[in-house]
């Protein structure tokens, strides 16, 4: 491992050996304080979180917007020792962390046989959701763009891994989706991040054109695989995470494939705003969605 790598893995390794070995309650209050710290440090982040929501929330009081960015901060840090704690995550113990609603509208679609795509965003615990899915009994594969440090990347993968998820890297993006949805299997999407022509289209999200993957929505027409929307979020009148399923999203299917896929990218995107709407602390505003401009348009950061 080159020095550079150590230096990077070695505080990561660090902090998860602490909070493992850490109460749950401990452990958040741990994350929470190391991600406060990325909030006073990293700025340039904080800018960008700043500048998306004054998009997507224009009417909303700056001290609002501001306050919705900081609860972001502290979720990120529960999410962190979540994660952190996979490996002692039990069955029996999963209904007291994570509950799930709606998972008939889940069966449902997988019983169609023609795959089921989980239709997801960087909101809630997104980590939580698949890990949690597996740990009940149902894994899936995910879609993911492996971390530039291997061995970082090895331990999350494993963490991951540890009831049956399995990866699909981005470069077998198109071939591990298409044998996944032949084998009838589920394959978790998260698709709020920029992207750029060819593989992306412009959709409206909140009220601004936003490039979008358009892959899903090709596979989906291709094969018949069912889209299920699928978010955990945190509920903290509950203190609980909720994974919530919803009924499989209708797709547009007509003799035009350019106007179908266009179409159901935005039908996808619109699921993912709504949540973002309900959610606004809980939606990775820290992400240049709205990167990628039609040509001709002047940047928005």
């Amino acid at each position: 491992m080159g020095l550079r790598h150590q230096l990077e893995y070695a505080p990561v390794r660090a902090a998860l050996a602490v909070m493992e070995r850490l109460p749950r309650k401990a452990a958040r209050r741990v994350g929470m304080g190391i991600t406060a710290m990325f909030y006073h440090a990293h700025r340039r982040l904080v800018r960008v979180g700043r500048r998306n929501l004054e998009i997507a929330f224009p009417e909303a009081p700056r001290a609002t917007r501001e306050r919705w960015l900081r609860e972001l901060y502290r979720h990120l840090g529960r999410q962190m020792a979540e994660f952190c704690l996979f490996p002692k995550l039990t069955r029996e113990a999963l209904p007291e962390l994570m509950a799930t609603e709606g998972l008939e509208h889940y069966l449902e679609a997988r019983a169609r046989g023609k795959g089921v795509l989980v239709l997801t965003a960087h909101l809630g615990a997104w980590e939580l959701s698949s890990f949690g899915h597996s740990l009940a009994g149902y894994p899936m594969k995910f879609i993911v763009r492996p971390l530039d440090n291997a061995p970082l990347n090895d331990l999350v993968l494993r963490y991951r891994g540890l009831h049956g998820n399995r990866p699909i890297g981005k470069g077998e993006f198109a071939r591990g989706l298409l044998q996944a949805m032949a084998a009838g299997e589920t394959v978790g999407v998260l698709l709020d991040q920029n992207s750029a022509p060819p593989q992306g289209v412009f959709v409206p999200y909140f009220g601004r054109l936003a490039c979008t993957a358009a892959g899903p929505a090709k596979i989906a027409r291709r094969t018949g695989a069912a889209v299920v929307p699928g978010f955990t979020v945190w509920e903290a009148a509950r203190q609980q995470y909720v994974l919530y399923f919803e009924p499989a999203i209708e797709l547009a299917q007509s003799d035009d494939e350019e106007a179908d896929i266009a179409e159901n990218t935005a039908r996808f995107t619109a699921v993912i705003e709504r949540w973002a709407r309900k959610y606004p602390d809980q939606w990775l505003w820290v992400h240049r969605r709205w990167k990628t401009r039609p040509a001709g348009e002047a940047g928005l950061y």
